[in-house]
C-alpha cells in the first residue's frame, strides 16, 4: 500500500509536492478514502469536488465580505506581533549580552550589602554610647571655657589628655579635627599668659604664668627669658608713659623712681624664675651656642641707655636742681650694683654736659645783659656816686664796693654769683676747663664791650669823665676779674684738683687749669690802662708783702687822680 501510494504520488505530484503530502494526515484520509470509491463515484468525484470548491469559494468570499474589518485588524495585529517579536528578539539579544555585566553588578552588589549589617551594629553601638561621644565633641568648646574662666591647669590637662587619645588612635579623623581645635586655643592661652606677663605683678603670679608656659613647650628656655622680658618691658613703658612730662624737674624725678622700683622688681622676678646656676641648662646652651645671661645683661643695658636718653632730654630742659637728681641718680646706679648693672659711670657725662650747659646758658645771658647795658651806659654829664674806690674789704667773699659805681659790672657780677652758686652746689671737676673758657670767652666780651664805649664816647669827654673811665677800666681788671678768679678758687679749691688729678699745685697754675688768663681778657684794653709803678724792693727789707701792702695803701687819691689824667691825655 504504501509503494502504491508512493507511485501514485510521484504520478500525479512532483518529488517534493509529493514528499510534502505524504506527510498530510488529512491528504492520507482522502486517499484511503478515494480509493474506497466506485468507478461512478470516481467519475463523479471531480464535478463534486469543482462544486465544493466553488462553495467554498463563495462562502469565503462572503465571510471576507461580511468580516473585512476583522481581517483588516487580524491583519494589523499581525504585523504588530511581527513588529514585537522583532523587537523582543533584539531585546533579548541585549539581555544575552548585558547578563555578565548585570551578574558582575549583582555580586559587586551582594559584596557591598554584606557590611550593612556591620554598620547597623556600628551605629547601633554609636546610640549607646553618645553619651561619651558628646562629651569628646565637647572638649574644644570645654578648652574655650577653661582659658576664659583662668583655668590654665585644667586647660593643660585637658590638652595632654587629647594628644595622648590622638596618639592611641592617629587613624580617626575626628581625633584629628578635636586636636586641631585644641591647637587653636592653645594659641590663645599663650597670647593670655604673654598679655598678663605685661601687667603689675607680684612674684608668685609671674612664677605661676612662667611655669605655664614652660609645661607649653612653645619656647626654648632662651626664648622664653627673652619673651618674659620683652613682656615686662612693655609694663616698664607703660608705667613711664603715665609721668607727666610738662614739668621737667617733675618728669625726671618720677622717672628716676619708677625706673628704679620697676627695674630692680623685674630684675628680681628673673633671678627667681630663671635659675642661671642649673648646671644642665648651662651645658645644654654651651652645645647649642646660646649665652642666657648675655640675654638678661643685653636687656637691661638697653633700658639703662632708654633712661641715660630721657635723663639726658630732660636735663637740657629748665631743671630747678640738679644736684638732687644727680643724687637720686647716683642711688639709682649704686642700688644696680648689686646685680652687676653698676651705670653711674655712664650718668657722669650727662651730668657734666648738662651742668656745663646751664652754666654757659647763665654766662651768655649775663654777657648779653651786660652788652645791652653797655649800649644804654654813658660817662658824660654823669654825677657818679660817691663810692669808695680802693677800700680794703675785711671779707674776702664780698664782691668788691667799686663795681657800684657802674651799674653794668654789679648786675654782671650778680649773674655771675647767682651762676656759680649753681655750680658750686654740683661742680664736676672734668668741666673745669670749660668753666674757665667760658669765663674768659665772656670777660673778653666786656672787655671790647668796654672798648667800643671808649670810641663812642672818648670825644666828648670832661675831666670827671676821663676819671670816670680809668676807674671803670680799673675796676673791670683789678676788682671784677681777681673776683671772678677767687669764686673760681673757692669752688674749685687747687689742693682738691691737685689730689684728684695728681698734679702740683704749681703745674696746675702753670699749665692755667684753674686760672683765668688776665692778659688775654685785659688785651684790647691794654693800651687804655695806667701805667703801674712797681716798688722797688730791697734786700735788706724784712718783708716784701707789708712793703706792697704799703704802697698800695698809701698813695693817695689825688695822686691816683693825676697819674689817671696824665695818662688818659697822653693817649688821646
Amino acid at each position: 500500500m504504501d509503494q502504491e501510494k508512493t507511485n501514485l504520488l510521484n504520478l500525479l505530484f512532483s518529488e517534493e509536492e509529493g514528499a510534502e503530502l505524504d506527510n498530510d494526515v488529512n491528504f492520507n484520509d482522502y486517499l484511503n478514502k478515494v480509493g474506497t470509491f466506485k468507478c461512478e463515484e470516481l467519475i463523479k468525484e471531480p464535478s463534486k469536488l469543482k462544486d465544493v470548491k466553488s462553495n467554498i469559494t463563495e462562502q469565503m468570499q462572503e465571510l471576507a465580505i461580511v468580516n473585512y474589518k476583522t481581517f483588516i485588524q487580524t491583519a494589523d495585529c499581525s504585523r504588530n506581533l511581527f513588529q514585537g517579536f522583532n523587537s523582543i528578539e533584539n531585546k533579548l539579544d541585549n539581555l544575552l549580552e548585558n547578563i555578565p555585566q548585570f551578574e558582575q553588578k549583582c555580586h559587586t552588589f551582594a559584596t557591598n550589602t554584606s557590611g550593612i549589617n556591620l554598620l547597623r551594629r556600628l551605629n547601633s553601638l554609636t546610640l549607646t554610647r553618645s553619651a561619651q561621644l558628646l562629651e569628646v565633641l565637647e572638649v574644644p568648646q570645654l578648652m574655650d571655657s577653661f582659658i576664659k574662666d583662668a583655668l590654665y591647669e585644667d586647660a593643660l590637662e585637658l590638652a595632654a589628655y587629647v594628644r595622648r587619645l590622638y596618639m592611641k588612635h592617629p587613624d580617626i579623623l575626628i581625633f584629628k579635627n578635636i586636636l586641631d581645635e585644641i591647637n587653636k586655643s592653645w594659641l590663645i592661652m599663650l597670647h593670655h599668659l604673654l598679655k598678663q606677663l605685661k601687667e603689675d605683678l607680684q612674684l608668685s603670679r609671674c612664677l605661676q604664668i612662667v611655669s605655664y608656659l614652660r609645661r607649653m613647650e612653645v619656647f626654648t628656655e632662651a626664648e622664653l627669658r627673652l619673651k618674659f622680658l620683652q613682656a615686662r618691658e612693655v609694663w616698664l613703658k607703660r608705667c613711664l608713659s603715665k609721668i607727666v612730662d610738662t614739668n621737667a624737674m617733675h618728669h625726671i624725678n618720677k622717672t628716676i623712681e619708677v625706673t628704679r622700683v620697676t627695674l630692680f622688681n623685674i630684675i628680681t622676678q628673673y633671678k627667681a624664675i630663671f635659675n642661671d646656676d642649673d648646671h644642665g641648662s648651662v651645658l645644654l646652651n654651651k652645645q647649642q651656642n646660646i649665652n642666657e645671661n648675655l640675654i638678661f645683661f643685653s636687656w637691661i643695658r638697653d633700658r639703662i641707655r632708654e633712661f641715660l636718653v630721657t635723663l639726658e632730654s630732660d636735663l637740657s630742659k629748665e631743671v630747678t636742681s640738679v644736684e638732687s637728681i644727680l643724687g637720686q641718680c647716683m642711688y639709682f646706679g649704686l642700688s644696680f650694683s648689686r646685680v652687676g648693672c653698676d651705670f653711674r659711670g655712664s650718668m657722669v657725662p650727662i651730668f657734666n654736659k648738662a651742668i656745663l650747659h646751664n652754666f654757659q646758658k647763665r654766662i651768655s645771658k649775663s654777657t648779653l645783659d651786660l652788652e645791652k647795658n653797655m649800649e644804654r651806659f654813658t660817662l658824660i654829664n654823669k654825677n657818679h656816686p660817691n663810692v669808695p674806690w680802693k677800700t680794703k674789704i675785711s671779707d674776702p667773699i664780698q664782691p668788691p664796693e667799686s663795681l657800684l659805681e657802674f651799674y653794668p659790672l654789679a648786675e654782671y657780677l650778680n649773674q655771675l654769683l647767682v651762676a656759680f652758686n649753681e655750680l658750686r652746689l654740683c661742680a664736676p671737676i672734668a668741666i673745669v676747663r670749660d668753666i674757665i673758657k667760658s669765663l674768659e670767652e665772656s670777660l673778653i666780651i666786656i672787655s671790647k664791650a668796654i672798648l667800643v664805649l671808649y670810641s663812642q664816647e672818648q670825644q666828648a669827654f670832661t675831666s670827671n669823665a676821663r676819671d670816670a673811665f680809668t676807674r671803670l677800666c680799673l675796676s673791670f681788671v683789678d676788682d671784677l676779674i681777681p673776683y671772678v678768679q677767687k669764686c673760681i678758687n673757692i669752688i674749685y679749691p687747687s689742693n682738691y684738683i691737685s689730689s684728684h688729678i695728681s698734679c702740683s699745685i704749681q703745674n696746675l697754675q702753670k699749665e692755667g687749669i684753674i686760672t683765668i688768663d688776665k692778659s688775654v681778657i685785659i688785651e684790647p684794653l691794654f693800651h687804655l690802662l695806667p701805667i703801674k709803678i712797681e716798688p722797688v724792693i730791697s734786700n735788706n727789707d724784712p718783708n716784701p708783702s707789708e712793703i706792697v701792702d704799703k704802697d698800695e695803701t698809701s698813695t693817695t687819691e689825688s695822686e691816683c687822680e693825676h697819674a689817671t689824667e696824665e695818662t688818659i691825655e697822653s693817649l688821646l
